[in-house]
């Protein structure tokens, strides 16, 4: 299962997909406000979230069933979230550019980030991709980065702020629960990421018992996007370490 980022949605996860998809049956997952799914409204929760997620696993996967869950950002949050609230759905977490452990000046600059979205919501989204695309990547790629800047602006304002204020604040809460973690974990993250550090994800596997942290040499935040083939071998890896799923097949959230 794929979980996306604020702002984003299961488009992202196109580059992963072929490799996922020939070892897994994968689903793919708009999260609440975001792409096909129904509006999030202000003050949802990351409980409310991870539920929405919890009842796909139980549509996909069969009641109970377990499935690996692969988180990016927003979406890493939810991950832990379901692994500690249902355990019995998670067979493995793979934590992509997931922030945790954030210190006082990294949650200003997350708070400033949000009231600039409130504020101007295309110039912060335009500083989102200056942040996420190194200078070498967009000019090799810069139509990528057109799309992902339309992604953005094509957001519900409403829904955009009130999942931001999820990704600002909840690894907060996260944190002192993170060693009841049972689920085997990968983190992984860009070493050049400059939102969700390698500082981070080291943190996060130090964190949860059995964790793992990789760092991608020259990697940013979208690595989904910008190292697709790193970033599926990380995680075909650490799958392939645990209990296997059927194979071969996809599976889309109605």
């Amino acid at each position: 299962m794929l979980l996306h980022g604020v702002g984003l949605d299961r488009a992202m996860w196109e580059r992963c997909l072929p490799s996922l998809a020939a070892r897994h049956r994968v689903t793919l997952v708009d999260l609440r406000g975001h792409g096909a799914s129904p509006a999030a409204a202000a003050g949802v929760s990351l409980g409310e979230l991870t539920e929405d997620v919890a009842q796909l696993v139980d549509g996909c996967s069969g009641p109970g069933g377990p499935s690996h869950i692969v988180g990016f950002s927003l979406g890493a949050l939810v991950a832990q979230q379901l692994a500690l609230v249902r355990p019995e759905l998670t067979a493995s977490l793979t934590l992509v550019s997931s922030v945790a452990g954030r210190s006082g000046e990294e949650r200003a600059a997350v708070a400033r980030r949000r009231e600039r979205a409130a504020e101007d919501f295309e110039a912060s989204a335009r500083a989102a991709v200056d942040r996420w695309f190194a200078p070498e990547w967009l000019a090799e790629e810069p139509d990528l980065a057109t799309a992902v800047l339309d992604a953005l602006l094509h957001n519900d304002r409403t829904s955009y702020l009130a999942c931001y204020d999820v990704f600002a604040t909840a690894d907060a809460a996260l944190w002192p629960l993170l060693p009841r973690i049972t689920a085997p974990t990968l983190a992984v993250t860009g070493a050049n990421d400059p939102g969700s550090t390698p500082a981070m994800t080291r943190l996060l596997a130090d964190r949860i018992p059995g964790g793992r942290a990789l760092i991608v040499p020259g990697g940013r935040h979208l690595l989904p996007l910008e190292r697709p083939d790193d970033l599926t071998d990380a995680i075909l890896t650490h799958t392939g370490m645990h209990t296997g799923t059927p194979t071969g097949q996809e599976c889309h959230p109605s």
